[in-house]
């Protein structure tokens, strides 16, 4: 089997693991990134636990989530943001209409939520593209139409937040890149910095996140700080 067959059958796998009902919705019940115990997955997939075990074992194997065990307790997430980036691309695809596009999406999660471990919908689109305005994001150093690096100026912004960017870069994933947005059908940063600014917010209370729900309400005092620092809008 040569490399192009054998990333076929990858594909192949990883597809049939998601396109299973039951599947999908535990996969998109992580999306905001907390892990879930098999019991809580279940009532999600509308399946008795003894099934959501079987899904759940079917999509580990896939590497689509892992398990971290805590004494009795075992708890699911997804495997990490490539898995989220992969999936919110297929909630893109799903839209697929090539009529103008007009959102359907509750306007809770459409105003702010989480993507995995980043900001997502309107207040993360429009934070990407002030950033882009403010020349603080450029091109990535690999090429990749959606990778992202930063300029000096951007750099310098970024640790005024408190990020450190030196540590952020020695992560074991995409420093920083664009992740299509599924409501909006325009990026928002993703990656390692878009983490760090998300965790910046929530620690900051400029955002602040529903227990039951990928959204995230932006707070008066995050308007304030968003306008001030970066002169948004939101």
């Amino acid at each position: 089997m040569n490399v192009e067959d054998h990333a076929d059958v990858a594909v192949s796998r990883i597809a049939a693991a998601i396109g299973e009902p039951a599947r999908a919705r535990i996969l998109y019940c992580l999306m905001d990134g907390h892990a879930r115990t098999s019991t809580e997955l279940a009532v999600v997939a509308d399946v008795s636990p003894s099934t959501a075990s079987v899904h759940l074992n079917r999509l580990k194997i896939a590497h689509l989530v892992k398990v971290l065990v805590q004494g009795k307790h075992r708890f699911y997430s997804l495997e990490g943001p490539d898995v989220a980036s992969a999936l919110e691309g297929l909630s893109v695809l799903a839209g697929g209409s090539r009529d103008k596009f007009v959102p359907s999406t509750p306007s809770r999660l459409r105003a702010a939520r989480t993507c995995y471990d980043h900001m997502a919908g309107t207040a993360g689109v429009s934070l990407h593209d002030r950033f882009k305005a403010l020349g603080w994001l450029s091109a990535g150093s690999n090429g990749s139409d959606n990778s992202y690096d930063l300029s000096l100026g951007g750099t310098k912004a970024f640790e005024a937040l408190g990020i450190d960017i030196k540590a952020t870069r020695t992560l074991r994933r995409r420093f920083a890149c664009a992740c299509l947005d599924w409501s909006e059908r325009r990026p928002h940063v993703g990656g390692a910095l878009g983490a760090a600014l998300l965790k910046v917010a929530l620690k900051r209370k400029w955002v602040i996140q529903d227990l039951d729900s990928r959204a995230l309400g932006v707070t008066s005092l995050g308007r304030r700080e968003m306008l001030t620092r970066f002169g948004l809008h939101v």
